[in-house]
């Protein structure tokens, strides 16, 4: 059975076209892979790629359970991926790289990780229900060496709300499924501009405390 929604919100190509043409031809996995390749890159929007799973459920293309196991499993297989990249990157590397970074101390990393050790089970659990940041926390988990079975299931079950709010929007909005990446729209764009406030205030107060420093 294929998609059938109206003209207004068909896919026309583009990311929802590639998404639809993954889950008409495979299904489930055919979802599972593309929010795996969401968390690898995130430029690729899950507000899409989930919703319009939702909606390919609501027309029998594909059931809902299965919408739901594979995108989560889809969530975790790139989660995972991530993950092995800053384990890889290590510690060591890390420093190495971040003491060749202006404006920034060595203590500001270790700061950084002494963060984590005390909240990265809470920042990887919420983290996976926040635009962008849903994928790059998984870097500094790896890094940081989290126990891999805490970081899936706590991957899993982060992916698990945040796919099944939005993949249960798009199954209940119907042919309007594409309302739904509007309004998650607007919340990545205000959590992009909080954090690219954070990192100007940041660069602002470090510039002047080494003004300070100078003779």
């Amino acid at each position: 059975m294929h998609l059938t929604p109206s003209a207004a919100s068909e896919p026309q190509g583009g990311i929802a076209g590639w998404a639809a043409g993954l889950v008409e031809t495979f299904g489930g996995p055919g979802a599972g892979a593309a929010i795996a390749l969401e968390n690898v890159f995130p430029p690729l929007p899950s507000e899409v790629i989930l919703p319009l799973t939702g909606f390919a459920a609501s027309q029998g293309v594909i059931g809902i359970a299965s919408a739901l196991f594979w995108t989560t499993l889809g969530s975790v297989v790139g989660a995972v991926v991530l993950y092995g990249i800053g384990a890889v990157f290590g510690r060591e590397r890390m420093h190495a790289w971040w003491a060749k970074l202006p404006l920034v101390k060595a203590s500001d990393l270790v700061r950084t990780e002494e963060w984590f050790a005390r909240h990265g089970t809470k920042a990887v659990l919420l983290g996976r229900m926040v635009p962008v940041f849903r994928s790059l926390i998984s870097v500094p988990a790896g890094v940081e060496r989290m126990p891999l079975p805490v970081f899936i299931a706590l991957t899993t079950a982060g992916s698990l709300v945040w796919n099944t709010v939005l993949v249960m929007a798009g199954y209940w909005l119907g042919d309007q499924w594409d309302m739904v990446g509007a309004y998650v729209g607007v919340a990545s764009k205000v959590v992009l501009a909080l954090a690219a406030v954070a990192v100007a205030g940041y660069v602002v107060m470090r510039v002047r405390g080494r003004n300070r420093e100078r003779p």
